[in-house]
């Protein structure tokens, strides 16, 4: 195998170890129920509409695009959160902004179908 050819089997590599912990969160579905649980705010980013057509036991509805403005609704800051959404993406986004504001611990479920 050439050079080039490994480098563009490791950026496949790469990239699909991106879309699968993207899509699969980056916890466990028995670990997300055990830390909701615990006490931690289980956090459905989706729009109200799709909130409103289906939901997890126990979660609070803040979609991405308000997420930024009312990261004080969330409670205190060391408190876990387990974000999930219909496919991954968005949870993913979301859990790099509380990341960035100071929360703890931060948990990305990925879709709600693996809860």
């Amino acid at each position: 195998m050439t050079s080039f050819q490994w480098i563009l089997l490791a950026v496949t590599a790469a990239l699909l170890v991106f879309m699968l912990r993207r899509r699969f969160g980056d916890v466990s579905a028995a670990e997300a129920r055990t830390l909701v649980q615990g006490g931690a705010l289980l956090l459905d980013v989706r729009t109200p509409a799709e909130f409103a057509s289906g939901h997890l036991p126990g979660a609070v509805c803040v979609p991405l695009a308000e997420l930024e403005g009312r990261l004080a609704e969330l409670g205190p800051k060391d408190r876990a959160v387990v974000i999930y959404c219909a496919s991954g993406v968005r949870s993913a986004v979301a859990g790099r902004v509380l990341a960035s504001a100071g929360f703890a611990t931060v948990k990305n479920l990925g879709a709600m179908s693996r809860w």
